[in-house]
């Protein structure tokens, strides 16, 4: 599972025993900072700091580069290396606006 990075689980591990999805008083220790897909995950839960050891440079050194994430998130969705292509707006919009409707959500 390529999202079973450390951080990931202990957000995940977090809110269940906590029974929330937000951890704003919440603090996370790393052995590195985190990669892309941790720090937006990160965000999402609203932590409230991050600790970590080993820097991205230190990571790229032995194989972890995330230069190239970073790069693409920059990027347009067309032009992304993986062809991302638009589809149904109109119908999943109509998704967004129940959700704005809906009465007992949770807000985020």
């Amino acid at each position: 599972d390529p999202t079973a990075h450390a951080e990931v689980l202990a957000i995940r591990q977090a809110c269940e025993k906590l029974g929330v999805f937000e951890l704003k008083d919440c603090e996370l220790y790393t052995s590195c900072e985190p990669c892309p897909m941790c720090l937006g995950a990160i965000y999402w839960a609203r932590l409230a700091r991050i600790y970590f050891a080993n820097t991205a440079q230190d990571a790229a050194k032995i194989g972890f580069d995330d230069s190239f994430i970073y790069r693409q998130l920059k990027q347009s969705p067309s032009l992304r290396s993986i062809p991302t292509i638009q589809m149904m707006r109109e119908e999943a919009l109509a998704g967004f606006r129940a959700w704005t409707e809906k009465l007992d959500k949770i807000p985020y």
